[in-house]
């Protein structure tokens, strides 16, 4: 019976202390994000498929889209940081996110975290760019076969 208790005390611990860990690595992870410009990055996702639901549904109120975006802006982020936890730990660990935290705090990490969007964006368009022009000499090529 004593050894039956002692692994039910050992299991719970262990549980503990796995959730608090668990835990410790979300609230980390969402601060990198939020230091990062990651958050920003997904709130400008959601703010787009909020431009494709209205015009899906096109008769909805904009108050009633604002509370919407309002809602889902903030408890979607929550949730997809908890999904993101899983891969982020495949691959960081809780050192490793807190190291990055250090960084973005630096004035560097600062200015990077605040170009992210920029060079995103741009680096976009040169891909477009540069997906077009590969997509036309391939469609020479298939030309110039027979094709």
């Amino acid at each position: 019976m004593k050894k039956a208790f002692t692994l039910v005390i050992l299991v719970c611990i262990s549980f503990t202390s796995f959730a608090q860990e668990d835990s410790e690595y979300s609230n980390t992870l969402q601060k990198l994000f939020k230091i990062s410009g990651t958050e920003e990055t997904y709130q400008v996702a959601i703010k787009q498929m909020f431009t494709i639901f209205k015009q899906q549904y096109s008769n909805i109120e904009e108050s009633t889209w604002k509370d919407l975006e309002k809602e889902f802006g903030q408890t979607s982020l929550l949730e997809l940081t908890k999904m993101l936890v899983p891969v982020y730990s495949k691959h960081l660990s809780l050192e490793d996110l807190k190291e990055l935290i250090i960084f973005y705090e630096s004035p560097v990490g600062k200015k990077y975290a605040k170009s992210t969007p920029l060079i995103m964006k741009e680096s976009m368009e040169v891909g477009q760019e540069w997906g077009r022009k590969i997509g036309e000499k391939f469609a020479k090529k298939m030309e110039e076969k027979g094709y």
